[in-house]
């Protein structure tokens, strides 16, 4: 079968290349063609634009890139038709894929959408849009499913795969050697994947790194960057950037300073005490507290119910505040304790690894249907 998956940020790419790697063990003639970064091109196929090009956030981020999305929209319908897949899967960036979705379901292609739009966290009348424009929708929050059965909608629910991901991962045993990082316990530092993301949260990581000269602090980069693009916002602190080793890094840091999004779930599971930041264009974020209907912004606290983890946003998200949780985090016991606790739980209601095979198995019956 022909398979185009539209990915279009640094998370996507990930769950989309897992996608890829589960599609070709249900059907060996399986071919790809896809918006996508690193992780899918090493999968195989063709890639027809780089994440890198895409990924816009925040309300007033994305109009000022208006045109960019335009164009890169008109791209996509035009890829789409001339490439002609069986199935056409969306992986959440729901901005752009529903209206890909809307365009595509009305040209008779088959489309899955592949980690649901955060439509529960606000203007929940989106699903109805979706009851139309999508044929089958894999959830990957076991809190999704209720979401959209009180809409009429049933939904897939396939576990998450970032489990098969932390599942899959084999530490380097020579890792902190390679690395000369033998000397102080490791904090990391996880500043996301956009450079809106990079640039407001960078610089007060670097301030909060010069107040705990005992510990060793490492950039976790995004390998659309390079090391010249962070060593702008570190204010002469000389930090580390290491790129494509996030896994290792985690699984060897006594703690993390996260921005907001997946990468605060893979903290989780990979038992790192962790304090959550984030910084908008002021104008967004107000938007965004008129609109959204929750209580949390961490993946963390969204499937626990609860705030397990310190969230830090906008002038909260400072380096005298960041760190006293940092503090907390490193020399408070119970603390500590409670916090790995969550996480233990966190893991249980989050099931058994496997999801991108069930998302696969399921997503090849239904193309061939």
């Amino acid at each position: 079968m022909r398979y185009y998956l539209l990915a279009g940020e640094a998370s996507g790419d990930l769950h989309g290349a897992n996608l890829m790697k589960a599609l070709k063990a249900e059907d060996a003639n399986a071919s790809f063609r896809f918006f996508g970064g690193d992780l899918m091109q090493a999968e195989g196929g063709e890639l027809a634009k780089h994440i890198s090009d895409l990924a816009f956030m925040g309300f007033v981020e994305v109009v000022a890139n208006l045109r960019t999305i335009f164009r890169n929209m008109r791209f996509a319908k035009e890829d789409i038709l001339a490439f002609q897949p069986d199935a056409l899967i969306l992986i959440d960036f729901p901005g752009f894929n529903l209206k890909i979705a809307e365009f595509a379901k009305a040209r008779g292609i088959k489309v899955f959408y592949y980690i649901s739009p955060k439509v529960w966290a606000w203007n929940q009348k989106r699903v109805l849009k979706i009851k139309k424009v999508v044929d089958r929708m894999f959830c990957i929050l076991p809190f999704e499913v209720d979401f959209y059965r009180e809409w009429g909608m049933e939904v897939d629910y396939i576990g998450n795969p970032l489990l098969d991901s932390v599942a899959a991962f084999s530490p380097d045993e020579e890792f902190l050697a390679k690395h000369k990082l033998r000397d102080k316990p490791l904090i990391a530092l996880l500043p996301g994947s956009r450079k809106q993301e990079i640039s407001r949260l960078l610089p007060d990581m670097a301030e909060v790194a010069s107040r705990f000269s005992e510990y060793t602090f490492v950039i976790a980069g995004a390998p659309n960057f390079d090391e010249t693009y962070y060593g702008q916002f570190l204010n002469g602190n000389n930090i580390p950037v290491l790129f494509n080793q996030t896994y290792n890094l985690l699984h060897h840091a006594s703690a993390a300073i996260v921005a907001s999004g997946t990468a605060t779930l893979e903290t989780a599971l990979f038992t790192v005490p962790q304090v959550v930041v984030y910084k908008g264009n002021p104008v967004s974020i107000g938007i965004a507290r008129a609109l959204v209907k929750i209580r949390f912004i961490s993946l963390v606290n969204l499937i626990m119910d609860k705030a397990v983890v310190k969230e830090l946003i906008q002038s909260d998200c400072n380096p005298a505040q960041i760190s006293t949780e940092l503090n907390l985090l490193l020399n408070n016991n119970d603390y500590r304790s409670n916090m790995l606790e969550n996480y233990r739980q966190l893991r249980n209601k989050m099931g058994e690894p496997g999801a991108s095979q069930k998302a696969a198995k399921l997503m090849y019956k239904y193309a061939a249907s």
